[in-house]
């Protein structure tokens, strides 16, 4: 794009901003409504509502943003100084002005994203979609509190506490309990914890492995992350440019056994959480721990975050006859090594990711295996097709947090659009992968409504596999593939088939998941805190958002965090922000 055209774009936006500030200070949603097309959408990130929530249509678009912009005195819009200037860019697969946005409102200062089609004109623009995300809260901004923590830069008592005697303290919390109690020491656990940090929140994390990084590193032998590095970066310390573009679970493990040391996060290995209740009253939590040593510790923080994912229960189907089985029988979740069981027959239940990831092991090490599907599978290549839906974060561009506002910019409505639009061109792109993978009886699937792996992962939290090889095992014919409706039972040797063979099996591998979050809430706080918080994971579609994640739920006190390395990072921050504004007073709890 010129620099003339440049101009001409960022005058169209600076204009457009001032009728809309112009709008929003009149509360008037009859001026509202023209600067939105009717099939536009807001997405809120905290800034207005204190919550997650998309809105589509432009009356009710316009509504709402009357109301609440008013409210929480919406003001100062200008294209933001520090990020991407506006430029023009194809989103769901139509050419859009987009542009980044700056503003203030009661409590503090935010970043937004707003999108003009450019096949509707820009004479008189209408705005498409439109982001607006609470960035800091006014006087409680990060460097603030950092530099307040940095104390003088000398001691003047040499022999008094040093830094290591002050984190030692700080850990152990012998005289106090965390504002925040968080449970689970992966990913998202972990910058939760270093967001909450850097806004001088008190928060501890707990995890019942023994190490730092144990829930990477104790998984099976091969496993890599199954996107690039550049798209799973932590907040504050991102990977060095030195590691592998897939990165490998120890290696994982390690680096976040190293960003806790580097974010100074307070972290109890060995720790069960064993579960809580709530004193409305003092708006608090009484959280249960089982230390390393056996003992128990009651605390009592006015915060719980969830950063489990799953509840760590494997999830176990009724499968008719498989008692009468002879051999072994065990989750993905204890399968060790494929090298265990060279020489013999293994029977693999599932066709996810575990299940091919464990398959391939199985084949590598010498075992006869087969795959037995129990429903249609998503196969993406790992490369190129499992990458383009990360499009956002592949090339030379914006900046990372540029990034990251972009891809919380897009209302599920149209990232169903853009996915879809994707599946068809992953589908032309692995033809001939997918047409093997059907001749050798395997079922496929393409997501919902044909919207490809990202959704399916949003709703199911699986249903899908990255091809890094068992695909082409498969459809060589080299890991046959049954059907689980072939099966007519178990006996001692194996699984008899509806045809009258015999798969012989010594081992049978269930990779068949876990049980979700709700299941673990109800198991670690009771049915009435479950029924309070509400569902956790999948979609609302009346907010057209995730259900209860990095926001406010229906129960107080209580927060949910999970999913990928992108998605922990971005959504921390408002996260962190949400449960600071609450210790401030700024907004109610629940």
């Amino acid at each position: 794009m010129g620099a003339e055209q440049g101009s001409r774009i960022a005058a169209t936006v600076t204009d457009w901003l001032g009728r809309f500030e112009a709008a929003l200070a009149s509360g008037d949603p009859g001026r509202l409504a023209p600067l939105f097309l009717d099939d536009a959408h807001w997405r809120d990130v905290l800034a207005l509502t204190w919550r997650i929530a998309t809105v589509s249509g432009g009356e009710a678009v316009a509504g709402d943003l009357a109301r609440l912009g008013r409210e929480r005195r919406l003001r100062g819009l200008t294209i933001h100084p520090d990020r991407c200037p506006p430029r023009i860019v194809a989103r769901a697969g139509v050419e859009v002005v987009e542009a980044m946005i700056g503003f203030e409102t009661d409590v503090g200062r935010g970043s937004g994203i707003v999108r003009f089609r450019l096949d509707r004109g820009l004479d008189t623009p209408r705005a498409w979609t439109l982001l607006t995300a609470l960035d800091e809260l006014r006087g409680h901004e990060e460097a603030t509190v950092r530099a307040a923590r940095e104390g003088p830069v000398f001691e003047r008592d040499m022999h008094g506490p040093n830094w290591l005697d002050r984190r030692q303290a700080a850990r152990a919390y012998a005289d106090r309990d965390p504002a925040v109690l968080i449970v689970g020491g992966g990913h998202a656990g972990l910058t939760i914890a270093a967001r909450l940090g850097q806004l001088g929140v008190d928060a501890l994390v707990v995890d019942r492995m023994a190490r730092v990084g144990d829930n990477w590193r104790l998984r099976y032998h091969g496993l890599k992350l199954h996107n690039q590095k550049h798209s799973n970066h932590l907040p504050y310390l991102p990977f060095p440019e030195t590691f592998p573009t897939y990165i490998p679970k120890d290696m994982v493990a390690n680096w976040l056994e190293l960003y806790v040391e580097a974010l100074e996060i307070n972290f109890w290995t060995g720790t069960a959480f064993e579960g809580g209740t709530y004193d409305d009253e003092a708006g608090c939590w009484t959280a249960r721990l089982r230390l390393a040593d056996g003992g128990e510790r009651v605390m009592r923080p006015r915060h719980i975050v969830m950063a489990t994912s799953v509840s760590g229960t494997p999830s176990l189907p009724e499968i008719p006859t498989l008692e009468r089985f002879g051999g072994s029988v065990v989750h993905s979740s204890g399968f060790g090594s494929g090298a265990d069981w060279r020489d013999r027959d293994v029977l693999v239940f599932g066709t996810g990711t575990s299940a091919h990831d464990i398959a391939q092991d199985l084949h590598g090490s010498g075992a006869r295996v087969t795959m037995i599907q129990r429903s249609p599978t998503l196969v993406v290549n790992i490369e190129p097709s499992a990458q383009l839906y990360d499009g956002v974060y592949l090339g030379d561009g914006p900046s990372l947090d540029d990034r990251d506002l972009i891809n919380a910019s897009m209302p599920l409505a149209l990232m169903k659009v853009a996915h879809r639009l994707l599946t068809d061109e992953v589908r032309e792109i692995d033809r001939p992968l997918l047409d093997g993978l059907e001749k050798a009886g395997f079922r496929l699937s393409f997501g919902e409504g044909g919207t490809g792996w990202p959704l399916l992962y949003r709703t199911r939290g699986g249903g899908y596999y990255f091809n890094v090889g068992c695909s082409d095992l498969i459809a060589a014919g080299r890991i046959p593939v049954v059907q689980n409706a072939d099966i007519e039972g178990f006996e001692g040797g194996g699984a008899r088939l509806a045809d009258g063979r015999l798969l012989q099996a010594d081992l049978v591998v269930l990779a068949t998941g876990y049980k979700g979050q709700d299941h673990m809430v109800r198991s670690l706080f009771g049915d009435a805190v479950a029924e309070r918080a509400g569902p956790v994971w999948g979609f609302d579609l009346e907010i057209q958002e995730l259900r209860n994640m990095w926001t406010r739920t229906g129960h107080p006190g209580l927060w949910f965090t999970a999913g990928a390395f992108s998605q922990c990072r971005n959504y921390s921050k408002y996260l962190a922000l949400a449960i600071k504004a609450e210790e401030l007073g700024l907004v109610g709890p629940g």
